[in-house]
């Protein structure tokens, strides 16, 4: 059975279209991930699933409930862990999870059990009567999904929940997350822009750019469409040649130029760097650098986006900081 099924979903914001007629189920008990830059339409994604915003066309239910016509139903049914820290940092881990059992209605002695239960499960008991401002960034973010799990939700939305974290600290979160989801069941929707977090943590990923899916599976059969090693080259001297040269070459079965680098697929790549090198030099072109590598989601992102996320992401700030100006200037 499907916890969540999205049909035809749009969402636009004064002519500019953030989510693009987005379709697709996710199974009880997955870890489905949301991969894609900021401004990909991840967020807005999840805050029309958690009811947060209406659709503006297309459909969507969560845990068997309209989000529109029964948004009661699934704000009872599902956690969610914003990307902006919302705890108070005056009150202790416990006060905290006590104030969010209260508003959902839990009876005194079930509301204990469940808030014990949850800090146990990120490792937070002993921080229990800490005040939150003294908590670390990682703590909070445990904390936060502990609150998110305190009314036994059959969904769980997780927006960059290690956004900001140290690398240490991140690997601890996913920890907890595949935890909750083996252990506890839970339904999770994750959105990130941490290739390696969608990569280590979920089941299936849908590749999000400019507000349409690129291309959803699973990680490893996403990557096996590349089908072979990822040699990337450095190049000095008459790159575009060499490229025009390898045009030719059968076992070359796709390249990319991106960054200064030009990025080769191929089956044994190992074996194929010392004739690369031939024929660049052939082109008039010098390998300054190389590297070989299996794929990863970078590449299979930049394969079904034509850039690298990174990218996407300084393009985004362009576009974000036009829009700032215009909307200056329309003050003004």
């Amino acid at each position: 059975m499907d916890a969540i099924r999205v049909d035809g979903l749009v969402k636009t914001f004064d002519g500019f279209t953030a989510v693009d007629g987005v379709s697709f189920a996710v199974a009880e008990g997955e870890l489905f991930g949301l991969l894609g830059p900021n401004g990909a339409g991840k967020t807005t994604t999840i805050n029309m699933l958690s009811t947060l915003l209406r659709p503006t066309a297309g459909g969507a239910t969560v845990a068997g409930f309209d989000v529109v016509r029964d948004r009661d139903a699934v704000r009872r049914s599902i956690g969610i862990v914003f990307q902006e820290p919302a705890l108070d940092g005056r009150l202790t881990g416990l006060e905290n999870l006590e104030f969010h059992t209260m508003m959902y209605g839990l009876a005194k002695a079930e509301r204990r059990s469940r808030i014990d239960e949850v800090l146990a499960l990120v490792e937070l008991t002993d921080k229990a009567s800490t005040l939150v401002d003294k908590y670390s960034g990682g703590m909070k973010r445990r904390l936060e999904i502990a609150r998110g799990l305190t009314h036994r939700p059959k969904v769980l939305f997780l927006d960059e929940p290690t956004l900001g974290l140290d690398a240490q600290t991140r690997r601890h979160i996913w920890d907890y997350v595949h935890k909750l989801n083996r252990e506890a069941g839970v339904t999770i929707i994750l959105t990130t822009h941490y290739m390696e977090e969608a990569d280590f943590l979920c089941a299936r990923v849908a590749i999000m750019d400019h507000g349409a899916f690129a291309a959803i599976d699973a990680p490893d059969r996403l990557k096996d469409l590349l089908g072979g090693d990822v040699v990337s080259l450095e190049l000095e001297g008459d790159a575009a040649a060499f490229v025009d040269r390898l045009a030719g070459v059968d076992w070359v079965k796709r390249s990319k130029r991106h960054d200064g680098t030009l990025s080769l697929t191929m089956e044994r790549g190992e074996r194929r760097i010392p004739e690369l090198v031939m024929l660049a030099q052939q082109s008039g072109a010098a390998v300054i650098c190389v590297n070989l590598r299996k794929p990863s989601l970078e590449d299979v992102f930049l394969h079904f986006t034509g850039r690298t996320i990174r990218e996407q992401e300084a393009s985004q700030s362009e576009r974000n900081r036009a829009m700032i100006m215009r909307h200056g200037l329309r003050r003004r």
